[in-house]
């Protein structure tokens, strides 16, 4: 009987404490859930946390300058896409103009013109002043006011035979790099200067032979590309023209001349036209608008001698 006693009470001893301890440690962490559901930092697993806390693949990415919008890989080449096969059917509408220019203006490629731009005093001017060419910015008025053979002068005649205005050239959207969006602004900006200076109308033949030029000298993608696809469309008279006359030239001239990219024209507007060909290395070619005039007259001519 003594011995049971014995047993029961050394038993008691081991198991009071261990239980002792154990409610200590369970009370414990019940205090610390407790205390977490009370504060609200209390939190089960959640099984779509992975997907709340990282980004989904259809979330947008934040726009990085004013205007800019963010695009996905596929969405570049659907655009690519459709502006391709409506600039080919529709090259008088500028969306389609737009959208293939900014979907094919690779980053390597606006890379290679930043380098070119940062390797040069006046290219690096131009990305430090970041200028932009607007009627506003040019003064119009001030450009009529300038000597016949000014840059300028020779400008604001070319945009007022054509019709056009530097108001037109839309602001690049979709290039994400901010600089390299401001480099191809500065390219679409500077297109009309391109055609004055060379003298070419906005024809489709002017257009594609100013396109070539562009390549050679700046190496846009969409440039090149309307060199290839552009034509195809065109009459055989005026394919004759493009193949004989104005791909040698722009060949040639864009290949030989300085870069475009780093002629900061606000700056040079009363400087003599002719000069400046001279120094950039850049031949005027044949004026096209009295090319085509001749052909029509001699296909008149032909016509009414035809029995």
């Amino acid at each position: 009987m003594l011995v049971k006693t014995l047993r029961t009470q050394k038993r008691n001893f081991i198991v009071t404490p261990l239980l002792a301890v154990l409610g200590s440690i369970f009370n414990s962490e019940s205090n610390q859930l407790a205390n977490k559901m009370a504060s609200g930092k209390l939190h089960y697993k959640d099984p779509n946390a992975k997907f709340n806390n990282s980004k989904s693949f259809l979330q947008r990415a934040e726009p990085k300058y004013p205007g800019h919008i963010p695009l996905y890989n596929f969405e570049k080449l659907l655009m690519f896409l459709g502006s391709s096969v409506g600039s080919y059917f529709h090259p008088e509408r500028n969306e389609f103009i737009v959208g293939l220019g900014e979907s094919t203006a690779l980053p390597v490629v606006l890379r290679s013109l930043q380098r070119k731009m940062l390797s040069d005093k006046v290219g690096r001017e131009i990305l430090k002043d970041k200028p932009r060419i607007t009627s506003t910015s040019l003064d119009l008025e001030y450009l009529r006011s300038l000597p016949e053979n000014t840059i300028g002068n020779n400008y604001i005649k070319w945009l007022d035979r054509e019709g056009v205005s530097p108001d037109t050239r839309v602001p690049v959207r979709y290039i994400d790099d901010p600089e390299l969006a401001y480099i191809f602004q500065r390219y679409r900006e500077c297109h009309d200067f391109y055609h004055s200076v060379t003298g070419l109308p906005i024809i489709i033949e002017g257009e594609i032979a100013v396109k070539v030029f562009e390549f050679m000298n700046i190496g846009i993608p969409m440039s090149g590309l309307g060199a290839l696809f552009a034509p195809l469309r065109l009459k055989p008279s005026q394919k004759e023209r493009l193949y004989n006359i104005y791909y040698p030239w722009a060949f040639s001239s864009g290949l030989n001349s300085k870069p475009l990219i780093n002629v900061y024209w606000e700056k040079i507007l009363t400087k003599d036209v002719n000069e400046f060909r001279e120094e950039m290395n850049i031949e005027q070619p044949p004026d096209l608008r009295n090319l085509r005039r001749d052909y029509h007259e001699k296909l008149k001519k032909r016509k009414q001698l035809a029995p």
